[in-house]
């Protein structure tokens, strides 16, 4: 290294320590500027369910007897805790399906409103007065590795909702968000939330008694 003047190492040192300041305020740039083993390591860890959640969701799946799915994230301010001050619904049948529904809403101002459903032993659309509760199909996808079928046209607790269904080892699992345009939740805004809760979901298998 050429020395200009005295004290230029103090300088070099003192601009280095501003880029890597400025790197690390940047997202993009401190993803890419991370070892490739810390990229590696965080990917394969993948979601998990946060200790305040694990609780409420693993009490559910050993009411029930079988896995559930706790979400590792939710819309702002929503969190998944049963019983936290977001859930709203919480309605488990004696057939064992369960819907447990997250709510905020201010009037004139937003809502965010998302619901989670299990039906164990069954993959059959529940009725909804006679109707399928789930309907409007808008076609399939492929989201976190799984094959959800997207719903637009839904009943109860889901209406006005989109909807993504999927089976897993003979049960109906499903999620669901409130779709408000004049809030700002459009249908694509909604669909971006779905994919990303998706990808969160952790499943909780019941506990041997």
């Amino acid at each position: 290294m050429k020395r200009a003047f005295p004290g230029a190492a103090s300088l070099a040192l003192t601009l280095i320590v501003v880029a890597l300041s400025l790197t690390a305020c940047s997202g993009e740039d401190s993803a890419t500027a991370n070892p490739p083993e810390t990229t590696t390591t965080s990917a394969a860890a993948g979601p998990t369910c946060p200790p305040a959640w694990t609780t409420g969701w693993q009490k559910l799946a050993d009411r029930i007897g079988a896995p559930v799915y706790c979400p590792s994230w939710l819309p702002d301010p929503l969190t998944g805790e049963i019983g936290g001050q977001w859930e709203a619904i919480h309605s488990v049948t004696a057939q064992g399906s369960y819907l447990i529904g997250f709510l905020w809403f201010e009037r004139d101002a937003n809502e965010v409103h998302v619901n989670l459903r299990g039906y164990p032993g069954e993959t059959d659309v529940p009725d909804c007065n006679g109707k399928p509760c789930f309907s409007g199909g808008n076609g399939s996808r492929e989201v976190a590795g799984k094959n959800v079928d997207v719903y637009t046209v839904n009943r109860g607790a889901d209406t006005w909702h989109v909807l993504y269904a999927w089976k897993e080892d003979g049960s109906l699992y499903s999620i669901s968000q409130h779709v408000v345009p004049e809030l700002g939740l459009s249908y694509s805004a909604v669909v971006k939330n779905l994919d990303r809760i998706m990808a969160g979901l952790v499943k909780i298998e019941p506990q041997q008694t």
